[in-house]
């Protein structure tokens, strides 16, 4: 039986340009956010492939948000791929995965409720960043 009236909990998933700032990526999560009318007292943590593990902005991000980020590698993110909205071979090319944003999302998502995840908001974009959220119920 479901409760109908429990917010789901929410992961992020984030992928970026080296050198994006965090300004960038909070616009887009804002943004996200709000065209989804969803709330950001939902999100849980963020999550984004190891390459990303030191980048300033998601660091950045995390910590205006005071959210944990965690990071996966490749092969972790590889089983999502049949799930994703967007196969890009640029960043396959670049990550040896095919969408970092909503496999990191993935990821998290069935990390935290060891159950099958599921895909909230597909990837949104803008020039510097992805970005994508999970749903854990």
């Amino acid at each position: 039986m479901t409760d109908l009236g429990t917010a789901p909990t929410l992961v992020v998933g984030l992928g970026c340009q080296r050198g994006c700032p965090v300004e960038t990526l909070r616009a887009l999560l804002d943004r996200t956010l709000l065209a989804h009318r969803l709330d950001r007292g939902q999100i849980k943590a963020l999550a984004s492939i190891d390459l990303k593990r030191e980048e300033p902005g998601l660091l950045a991000l995390a910590a205006q948000l005071e959210l944990p980020l965690t990071c996966f590698n490749s092969q972790q993110l590889a089983p999502y791929a049949p799930q994703l909205s967007h196969r890009s071979a640029i960043a396959f090319e670049h990550t040896g995965c095919y969408g970092v944003a909503e496999s990191a999302a993935l990821a998290l998502a069935e990390h935290l409720a060891r159950r099958p995840p599921r895909l909230l908001v597909p990837r949104q974009k803008c020039p510097q960043a992805t970005l994508a959220v999970a749903c854990c119920r």
